[in-house]
C-alpha cells in the first residue's frame, strides 16, 4: 500500500459537480426563534460555490505533499509524520468527528521541533482501506503505530473521539504514555459517574450535558444506534452531506453563528470535499456505534488540559480530576470543538505543557 493517498479520479469529481447542480430542495421548516440546523439560504450559496467554482485539485496536490506514513500488516494505519530531530519529543494527535487529520492542519506548522504523529482513523478520510472501527480497536492501531514508527514513550493529545481514545491508550499503556493532552475530559464520564457524590459545579455541569443531549445531541444518537441508515442518504447527496457537516462547524465552534468566520470558504469546502471524495461519512460512525466501555479507574498519567468555552458542553475542573492526574488546567477566553484549528497558539501551549510534563515525571521515575 502506497504510502501517500491516491489523487482522486477525475470522473468522482465529475459526477460531485452534477450531483450538487441537481440538488432537489424541498421546503424548509421556519419557526422565529429557534435553531432548526443548517440554513437553507447559507446553503444554497455555498452549494453552488462548491459546484462552480471549488477547485479540489489546488488543494489535494499539498494535502498529498504531506509526509505520509503508513504502519501495519492486515490492517494498516495511514499517518501524518512529521519528524523532527530522532532525539526530540514524540506526540500522537488524535483528531474526532466530524472533521479529520485536517483539524490539526494550522498547528503541525508550529511543532516543527516536535516529532508529530497524526493518524487517519479508521473510517475516516485518507484512512488505510475502508473499514471503520471502535474507539478499542483504533486504540490498538494507534499503539502499534508508534511502536513501529520507533517510539517507545509519547505524549498524546486528543479531543471529541480523540480524548477517550487518548484515555484508552494512556490505560492500557502507561508505561508508553508520558503525558496526556486533552481538549476536553471524555463524555462518557457522563452516564457513568456517581451523582450522589457530586459538586454543584459537577451537578450543573451534568445538567447542561443531559440538557444537551435532548437538544443538540440526536445526531449521535441516530449515528450510534442506525450508521447505516443514515450513511445512505449523506453518501448520496452532498448537499446533504453539507448540510449534516456544516451545521456542527458553525454550532460547535467560537463562530457566533457564523461558520465562515471560523472555516474560510475555501477550507469548508476542502473539508466537505475530503469527506465526499474518501467515501467516509458512513464508516466514520463506527466510531459511535462501538465506543467501548468507560476508563472505570482514575489514570495516573500527567494530563494537561485546555478547555476552550464554545465546545460542546465544559466541564469543571473537579470533574477532570475524578478521572486523570491534572498537572494544568487552562479554560481559555475564545475557541470551540476544534480548539487547534481555532486557536493553534492555545493548542500549541498545550501540548508543549504536556511535553514539559512528560520529561519531569521521566526524570522523577
Amino acid at each position: 500500500m502506497s504510502h501517500t493517498p491516491d489523487p482522486v479520479d477525475q470522473s468522482v469529481l465529475d459526477d460531485l459537480r452534477e450531483r450538487l447542480r441537481r440538488t432537489r430542495w424541498v421546503p424548509s421548516v421556519e419557526i422565529e426563534g429557534r435553531n432548526l440546523g443548517v440554513d437553507q439560504a447559507y446553503l444554497r450559496d455555498l452549494v453552488d460555490d462548491w459546484a462552480e467554482r471549488y477547485d479540489w485539485r489546488t488543494h489535494e496536490q499539498r494535502l498529498l505533499a504531506l509526509p505520509w506514513a503508513v504502519t501495519g500488516g492486515e490492517r494498516p494505519l495511514r499517518s501524518i509524520h512529521q519528524r523532527a530531530a530522532e532525539d526530540a519529543p514524540a506526540v500522537v494527535l488524535l483528531h474526532g468527528w466530524p472533521d479529520s487529520f485536517l483539524r490539526y492542519d494550522r498547528v503541525l506548522p508550529r511543532l516543527g521541533d516536535l516529532n508529530v504523529v497524526v493518524p487517519c482513523l479508521p473510517g475516516f478520510p485518507y484512512a488505510a482501506g475502508t473499514a471503520g472501527a471502535g474507539v478499542p480497536e483504533m486504540a490498538d492501531l494507534v499503539i502499534a503505530a508508534m511502536a513501529e514508527l520507533g517510539y517507545d514513550r509519547y505524549v498524546v493529545s486528543g479531543g471529541d473521539i480523540g480524548s477517550s481514545l487518548a484515555e484508552l491508550i494512556a490505560h492500557r499503556h502507561p508505561d508508553r504514555v508520558a503525558a496526556l493532552h486533552l481538549t476536553d475530559v471524555p463524555y462518557t464520564h457522563l452516564f457513568t459517574v456517581d451523582r450522589s457524590s457530586l459538586s454543584d459545579p459537577e451537578r450543573r455541569y451534568l445538567e447542561a450535558g443531559e440538557q444537551w443531549q435532548f437538544t443538540d445531541g440526536a445526531y449521535a444518537l441516530e449515528q450510534s444506534t442506525r450508521p447505516n441508515t443514515l450513511a445512505v442518504g449523506l453518501g448520496d447527496s452532498p448537499a446533504g452531506l453539507a448540510a449534516w457537516i456544516v451545521e456542527k462547524l458553525r454550532d460547535w465552534s467560537d463562530s457566533d453563528g457564523d461558520v465562515e468566520t471560523v472555516f474560510p470558504r475555501e477550507d469548508l469546502l476542502t473539508w466537505l470535499t475530503l469527506s465526499w471524495v474518501t467515501s467516509s461519512i458512513g464508516t466514520s460512525f463506527a466510531s459511535y456505534a462501538d465506543e467501548g466501555e468507560p476508563v472505570g479507574e482514575s489514570i495516573a498519567t500527567p494530563t494537561v488540559v485546555t478547555i476552550f468555552p464554545k465546545d460542546l458542553v465544559t466541564a469543571p475542573r473537579e470533574f477532570g480530576e475524578r478521572f486523570f492526574n491534572l498537572v494544568e488546567w487552562t479554560e481559555r477566553p475564545t475557541g470551540g470543538h476544534f480548539g487547534a484549528w481555532e486557536d493553534p497558539a492555545a493548542f500549541e501551549a498545550g501540548v508543549r505543557a504536556a511535553v514539559e510534563a512528560g520529561v519531569k515525571a521521566q526524570s522523577r521515575s
